[in-house]
């Protein structure tokens, strides 16, 4: 299945289909906020769902472009198995977005981690969104191959960026 997906169904389907994941969930944004999800009839912070999913042993891998704002950073603190759990690298130069999800369904498309990119905000407040999500397992794990080479600073040593990167991976 290949699904392309716009505004309100990122959430619907991108967001709900991160509860399920079992072994991994990698995330890759450029912006990143304290996101606010739905999870049976309570709102949480991502985060929270995240911390619960750590809990159960799902590794999860962030990549993102810049850093986090002032809530985003408070409600990460409320989380302290995140702190241990979560592997989180920073490269100013990400501007994908991606979400590979057991190395068996992935997102990849405009939405960054925020409320009005993949959260719950409301339809007239919410970007307008575009991305494709499937559980094709070629394209699944191409997708999960990009992010790893990003991830482990594969593009490290040639990156003409790197005197502007505030935390190199490399």
């Amino acid at each position: 299945m290949i699904k392309i997906i716009k505004d309100k169904e990122h959430y619907d389907i991108v967001i709900k289909a991160t509860l399920e994941a079992a072994h991994e969930i990698k995330i890759a944004t450029a912006d990143i906020k304290d996101m606010h999800i739905s999870v049976n009839g309570k709102v949480i912070s991502y985060l929270e769902m995240l911390n619960r999913l750590a809990k159960k042993g799902v590794t999860i891998k962030l990549l993102h472009a810049k850093f986090p704002g002032e809530h985003f950073r408070e409600s990460f603190d409320k989380f302290p198995v995140l702190w241990k759990k979560m592997d989180r690298r920073m490269c100013p130069r990400v501007h994908s977005k991606i979400i590979v999800i057991d190395n068996k369904m992935a997102y990849t498309g405009s939405a960054n981690l925020t409320g009005a990119g993949l959260g719950m905000k409301n339809e007239y407040r919410r970007n307008f969104e575009t991305g494709i999500f499937t559980d094709e397992k070629d394209f699944v794990m191409e997708i999960s191959a990009y992010f790893d080479e990003i991830f482990y600073g594969n593009h490290c040593n040639k990156c003409q960026r790197k005197p502007y990167c505030p935390d190199p991976i490399r």
